[in-house]
């Protein structure tokens, strides 16, 4: 008797997603394929889903119907905490399902959680300090309260999102957390912009990077390794929405996004902004702790090929994220009434621009349908937008959604270019509702 290694759906079509469409569909992908669906292939694949298709003949080949892709699977996640994804919990590493991201200010509790060490132990914020040092002209050393009394405070709705987010999509499946699309939130933050404080650090000529340091202690429990230590160009550092966070949604700022203090500079990979605070190192370079060198938060700076190894010195540091949207409502897998008009719903962002325009399909993009997209409260929030969509007839259907940003670049259909890394994955969001 042989063994039988039972594997998931994506891994499948990771590796190989002709073969996978034969062996779950019956179907061919390609030239043929068309006309293939119209006979056992369709049939079949209609009996999986348990109903018809209304645009089957408009599916991509390869495609992995959004009705499985939502399904969970162990092999993708190691635990679900009701709707919120544990990737892992050493570091703990945490995405919300996408219908959470419903809410225009991000609850803590729904709120992602990306770690790369262990969790500080409980910080007493009365001997917490923040060190301001290297390129200035006079180093810093501030307590809580002088941040809290000595600075004028900005709140300001900033959305976070890890650099990784949608990792998930990419073929072959890169290193790191399997994101889908919640690891991004827009909490409402209160605290002193990083400009003022360097200002009142008074930088040098010479200052062109900021190193940020942390409570958080390598997994290895070396107390002389660091989890990661990231910064920005001090461009970035000087936008007044860059901010020594002290408050989240109105209170202390939970552990686990990095009470006391944390850096948040929106628009930017979540990397950048450090939670558990202790230092700010203006540098003379571009800073080179764990998370900045080799392959860490950087792209190729030409496109390569799948799978391809990609020389350290051919790779460039992240900077803006790139345009996104999530539907929020309805949620993946609702039932919806074929002929009558019903809300879609999300949120969209563009890193350092802004969303212009929003657009729905249901026919796998085909033929796409203009959203309503309101404007963001502040520079760098999410904003919401709304679509109503009516299906023509019982069946299955997916709705897409694509965001156009401030200069006039939309989410592609599919992955985009490919990177070691798996970083700015930027495709179309996508959920599936059944019409009866």
């Amino acid at each position: 008797m042989t063994n039988k290694t039972e594997r998931g759906l994506i891994e499948l079509y990771n590796e190989d997603p002709e073969r996978a469409d034969r062996l779950v569909f019956g179907r061919i992908s390609g030239p043929d394929r068309r006309g293939f669906l119209r006979g056992a292939g369709l049939a079949s694949m209609g009996a999986l889903l348990g109903t018809t298709i209304p645009f089957s003949t408009n599916m991509p080949g390869g495609l992995i119907p959004a009705a499985l892709a939502e399904t969970p699977r162990e092999f993708s996640f190691d635990a679900k905490h009701g709707d919120m994804i544990v990737h892992n919990d050493r570091p703990v590493n945490v995405e919300a399902a996408a219908h959470l991201l419903d809410d225009d200010v991000t609850p803590a509790d729904k709120h992602f959680i990306r770690n790369n060490g262990q969790m500080p132990y409980p910080i007493d914020r009365g001997e917490w300090r923040l060190t301001i040092d290297g390129e200035v002209n006079e180093p810093l050393e501030l307590t809580y309260d002088e941040l809290m009394n000595d600075f004028e405070h900005v709140t300001l709705k900033l959305q976070l999102e890890c650099g990784g987010n949608g990792r998930a999509g990419f073929n072959p499946l890169p290193r790191g957390n399997p994101w889908m699309i919640g690891a991004i939130g827009n909490a409402e933050w209160t605290g002193v912009r990083v400009s003022d404080i360097l200002r009142r650090a008074g930088l040098k000529p010479s200052a062109v990077y900021t190193g940020h340091f942390s409570y958080d202690q390598h997994l290895s429990g070396d107390p002389d390794r660091q989890s990661i230590s990231r910064g920005g160009p001090i461009d970035k550092m000087m936008d007044p929405h860059t901010i020594v966070a002290l408050k989240m949604n109105g209170g202390d700022i939970p552990i686990e996004h990095g009470f006391p203090a944390r850096i948040v500079a929106p628009g930017w990979a979540g990397s950048v902004s450090q939670k558990w605070l202790t230092r700010i190192w203006v540098r003379d370079r571009e800073h080179d702790g764990p998370g900045m060198t080799g392959l860490s938060y950087r792209v190729p700076r030409h496109p390569v090929s799948p799978g391809t190894e990609v020389a350290h010195e051919d790779m460039m540091v992240m900077g803006s994220m790139i345009v996104k949207s999530a539907i929020t409502n309805p949620v993946a897998g609702a039932e919806v009434r074929a002929g009558q008009p019903f809300e879609v719903r999300g949120q969209a962002w563009a890193g350092d621009d802004h969303v212009t325009a929003m657009e729905t399909s249901i026919d796998f993009g085909a033929t796409w349908q203009a959203a309503t997209v309101e404007p963001a409260p502040n520079r760098y929030a999410w904003q919401r937008w709304r679509a109503h969509i009516t299906v023509p007839a019982t069946g299955y259907y997916e709705v897409w959604a694509r965001a156009t940003d401030s200069r006039g670049r939309s989410q592609p259909m599919v992955v985009p270019g490919w990177n070691p890394r798996g970083y700015l994955n930027n495709a179309c969001h996508r959920i599936y509702v059944m019409a009866g």
